[in-house]
């Protein structure tokens, strides 16, 4: 009876334990059997990612747009305008910010003519603020 399920006078009886009441281990079913590092059971531990990859907010498409975003994004933490969402401290390495700024604007030039008019006015913006806040970087170093 343990693991299966009887139909009996209109109602259904279906073991829930997670764990097997023969052997102790973990069912299959259960979604508890999880390989840990070297092959270790996660017998008993939760998979302590789950219930924060649940928290989170699906990742947006994959475009243009959310590239260069993503890498302004990474320029304006360089240049100390936004802290790290890691660590929560503010850190400044104007040599990185540069070089992400000069592969926005290589990304620019060699996609010139092949970008719709919202994503050729979006880098060219976005180019001109963090070329602006490099050189106020590096007016305060």
């Amino acid at each position: 009876m343990a693991g299966e399920s009887e139909t009996g006078k209109g109602f259904t009886v279906q073991d829930r334990r997670r764990f097997s009441p023969e052997t102790g281990e973990p069912r299959e079913d259960s979604g508890e059997h999880r390989e840990g590092p070297e092959g270790e059971s996660g017998a008993g531990q939760k998979d302590a990612a789950a219930p924060e990859a649940q928290a989170q907010e699906p990742l947006p498409a994959i475009n243009f747009s959310t590239f260069i975003i993503s890498l302004s994004t990474q320029a304006l933490m360089h240049l100390g305008e936004i802290a790290d969402p890691q660590s929560g401290k503010v850190n400044r390495d104007i040599a990185v910010a540069k070089q992400l700024i000069d592969i926005i604007g290589m990304l620019k030039d060699k996609t010139k003519g092949n970008l719709d008019a919202g994503e050729d006015r979006l880098t060219e913006d976005i180019l001109y603020d963090l070329r602006m806040k490099y050189v106020e970087a590096v007016k305060k170093k």
